[in-house]
Formats: C-alpha cells, structure tokens, sequence
C-alpha cells in the first residue's frame, strides 16, 4: 500500500532573496469577510530552504518540512515560472 504525503503544499512568489540559500516567499488567499460578504486578500510570508537558485519574482511552490531554523520550516519544491 502507497501512502500518500500529508505536507502542505502553497503557491506564491518570491519577495526576497537576501540570504544565503534562504527566499521569502509571499502567499495570498481570499477569504471571505464574515459580516460584509466580499471577498478579502490575506498575505503570509514564509522563510523557504532554496537550492534552485530562485530570483525575486518568481512563481514557486513551497512544501513544509522540519524546522531547518529558527523560523525557516519550508522547502522551495518546484519553480513553476521564471520572471525574465
């Protein structure tokens, strides 16, 4: 039998690059206002372990994974798109 990962997985684009093998990546969601029933934007940043060399802009899903630090728990997984 085959199980299946339980991680997590998010979308978003890489804000910043300023450590060595480390991104901030930027994940927005809509959730809807409880009382005015319109959609809202809500952010999070992640700090993500990056051995693709990723640049800021790019498009690149994260995974979760053991804490590698005091706040970094996120592995970059994939590019999906490479800003020119």
């Amino acid at each position: 039998m085959i199980m299946k990962s339980k991680k997590v997985e998010k979308i978003g684009f890489v804000v910043s690059t300023k450590n060595k093998k480390t991104v901030t990546v930027k994940v927005e969601r809509l959730v809807m206002h409880p009382i005015y029933k319109k959609f809202v934007r809500r952010r999070s940043k992640f700090l993500a372990h990056d051995e693709l060399s990723c640049r800021v802009g790019d498009k690149v899903k994260i995974i979760e994974s053991r804490p590698l630090s005091a706040r970094k728990r996120w592995i970059v997984k994939e590019l999906i798109q490479r800003i020119p």
